[in-house]
């Protein structure tokens, strides 16, 4: 009698908990199986970045976002996530390729790839297996013009880093009271590179510059000796360099100037390579003085100095920058679209993305939102100078914490 009383009870327990769920289920307007599944397992979002390659330095600190993620996720009320890694090797191909095999091992939603060629390859693959995929750092503005429903980027196309670049580029010449009458621009030729190329023509004239470009000089990121181009530079008799870089050939370009015996009145840079821990710590006081016009973090925000404790507890040493900050981005974007949508169906999480709405963030701006393209258009960018290891924002103004040291101190007297 007992074994058949506790039977019952059994069986109306069950039922009572698949009526309850069920009700929920209709109440909530989702499937009791969502609301199973959103307390199931994690949301298995699969990370593809440049973790080797002649990217992998940028690939590397990127990961570095990764991996202190999930502990703020929690923090701050959301599920962890289930990372599924892969690497794009620096390589278009093999980006493509390593997003089908991660959707093929059941990733639910992709997130990468810094470079905006790969960005571009996985975009296309997303699209096509309707997986979402959520930029994390790409700027070449056709990503988002493509009419793509399952693509959002939380990061600045170029047109807007290269606008808010001239803002501030204006604002230190001012506080300086000093500014170059030519520069020369040396940029890579990769598709960020070239987007950055051809977004100065049609932007520049509109903010009224102080100087003029004195020649435009192209090369292959993977280069691995730039003395010609620093050559053509010096030979311009530019006062200043403007620069779309990498890494790699941040490197290259400072110590060509160095044994060239050049050193112009500033180098400003738009893109990536000259604020990497890696250039710091490769050039030592050589990697002193050049000025960053890129997507950055409002210092002042809580979660970025959450992001920024993160980071200095899992990375002693390592200064935060647009690598970790727009990685950590990109996957709290992952994080609320399932908290939101209670569902790993494809189409949930990309209708949650769409009516994202986060304000407790990390980078500069309003907070993460995205307009019809799928792209975050309210960002803003900042100004940062290499001091001594150390990076410091010296603009605009109201995001700063220090003030700019001008003009670049010559290399053969540090």
């Amino acid at each position: 009698m007992n074994r058949k009383s506790n039977s019952s009870t059994a069986r109306v327990s069950r039922r009572a908990v698949a009526a309850g769920l069920g009700a929920a289920g209709i109440l909530a307007g989702t499937s009791p199986f969502n609301i199973l599944r959103a307390q199931g397992a994690a949301l298995k979002v699969g990370s593809l970045l440049p973790r080797s390659g002649f990217q992998a330095g940028i690939g590397q600190d990127c990961q570095r976002g990764v991996d202190i993620t999930n502990g703020i996720l929690k923090e701050l009320g959301y599920r962890e996530l289930q990372i599924m890694n892969a690497d794009t090797e620096s390589n278009v191909d093999n980006a493509r390729a390593q997003a089908e095999k991660l959707i093929s091992e059941g990733a639910q939603l992709l997130m990468g790839a810094f470079d905006s060629g790969q960005s571009t390859a996985i975009a296309q693959v997303a699209e096509q297996k309707g997986i979402p995929y959520v930029i994390n750092i790409a700027a070449a503005p056709p990503i988002t013009e493509q009419g793509y429903k399952f693509v959002f980027r939380n990061f600045p196309i170029a047109p807007v880093i290269l606008g808010d670049a001239f803002v501030n580029q204006k604002e230190i010449f001012a506080a300086t009271g000093s500014a170059p009458k030519t520069v020369a621009f040396l940029h890579v030729n990769d598709t960020f590179g070239t987007a950055m190329k051809n977004g100065i023509g049609g932007i520049m004239p509109k903010h009224n510059m102080p100087f003029t470009i004195a020649e435009t000089i192209s090369y292959d990121p993977a280069a691995r000796d730039l003395s010609v181009e620093v050559a053509k530079a010096k030979a311009t008799g530019a006062e200043a360099l403007l620069v779309v870089s990498r890494l790699n050939d941040a490197i290259l370009l400072t110590r060509e100037l160095v044994k060239q015996r050049w050193s112009p009145m500033a180098i400003l840079s738009m893109g990536p390579g000259w604020y990497e821990d890696q250039y710091l710590k490769t050039l030592g006081k050589l990697s002193d003085g050049p000025l960053s016009f890129v997507p950055w973090y409002d210092p002042n925000k809580k979660v970025a100095k959450m992001l920024e404790a993160a980071l200095a507890k899992a990375s002693p040493g390592v200064n935060m920058n647009t690598n970790h900050v727009y990685t950590f981005e990109a996957l709290l974007v992952a994080a609320d679209a399932y908290k939101r949508a209670g569902s790993t169906d494809p189409k949930a999480l990309a209708d949650a993305i769409r009516t994202t709405n986060i304000i407790d963030n990390v980078s500069p701006g309003p907070g993460i939102m995205f307009n019809e393209k799928g792209q975050n258009d309210k960002l803003k960018n900042s100004a940062i100078q290499n001091r001594d290891g150390k990076l410091v924002t010296v603009a605009p103004k109201e995001a700063a914490n220090a003030k700019v040291e001008w003009p670049l101190k010559p290399y053969d007297k540090r």
